[in-house]
């Protein structure tokens, strides 16, 4: 994520980072990183509790940018399919999650008509979705650990390359009506780390490096997509995050907007090529169905 809020503007006008909050980016960074690392490596149901938390976070603070910070029947609604597609998707019954949510969608989108419907109602899905596919790819053995762990480290690697490039080598502005900060070189970095970190991560598995290459520069893609997404939505509600509850990042809304779309896009691929194997499918590179 290349623009984030741990920027101030120099004498000159440009943006330039803000000590104190790349200081608590960092730590705020490591701790996120360690306690998903643990729930990740600890199998299905530790890493379908963080999932849970981290995605009715989200569904809060959706609700929050779209209806105030309360807590109402669709925000309630809301949570309460996010937290039976998680649950349903835990326990291998991931089609019943996403049943679940489509259930809950229907119902916020009857309970919000005539006040911004189909934004609330998307809110489900958005939160919702990447919870099951995440989970979904996670019980996918014996290979469901590394097909999420490349999935988030791709993400990762092309969220810091496109923040350090677009700070270190600045440069034609890449939506400057979305987001101000966002640069062409900065995409350039994500995409070009993305693909790198991919190519690595096959070497280091045994997987097709040159597929897994391609397959990271549709992912940095995607991330990118994901992260002008939300910042336009923000800047239609005219938010600077979604919310404050991590420090020098925003809120998990901020954190996810690439990683989200992602794990969807990556999930739904899976599905076709095999979906009895889909984490196989993955580590193939999204090009060879595994035998």
């Amino acid at each position: 994520m290349e623009d984030d809020g741990t920027l101030a503007p120099s004498q000159d006008g440009s943006a330039r980072p803000n000590p104190s909050q790349v200081g608590l980016r960092i730590v705020s960074a490591v701790a996120l990183a360690l306690i998903a690392f643990a729930a990740l490596w600890g199998g299905v149901l530790p890493f379908a509790g963080l999932v849970l938390v981290i995605a009715l976070v989200m569904s809060w603070e959706w609700s929050g940018l779209m209806r105030g910070e309360g807590i109402d029947i669709t925000l309630i609604v809301h949570g309460l399919a996010v937290a039976a597609a998680v649950g349903f998707s835990a326990f291998g019954m991931a089609a019943l999650g996403v049943a679940a949510l489509i259930i809950g969608t229907i119902i916020v989108l009857a309970l919000e008509f005539g006040h911004r419907p189909i934004l609330s109602a998307a809110g489900v899905l958005y939160a919702g979705l990447p919870a099951v596919a995440l989970i979904w790819l996670r019980g996918s053995e014996p290979f469901g650990f590394e097909a999420v762990f490349f999935i988030v480290l791709v993400v990762i690697a092309t969220d810091t390359a496109a923040f350090a490039a677009g700070r270190l080598i600045g440069g034609p502005r890449l939506a400057p009506a979305v987001s101000p900060n966002k640069t062409w070189s900065g995409l350039g970095g994500g995409l070009s780390a993305a693909a790198a970190t991919a190519a690595l991560f096959g070497y280091w598995v045994g997987g097709p490096v040159a597929a897994l290459a391609i397959c990271g520069v549709i992912m940095g893609v995607v991330a990118q997509m994901g992260d002008l997404a939300e910042s336009a939505m923000k800047r239609a509600f005219d938010a600077k995050d979604a919310s404050q509850l991590l420090p020098g990042h925003g809120g998990f809304m901020d954190r996810m907007d690439g990683l989200a779309p992602v794990a969807v896009v990556l999930a739904f691929a899976a599905l076709f090529l095999d979906p009895r194997a889909p984490a196989q499918a993955i580590l193939a590179g999204l090009f060879l169905a595994p035998h």
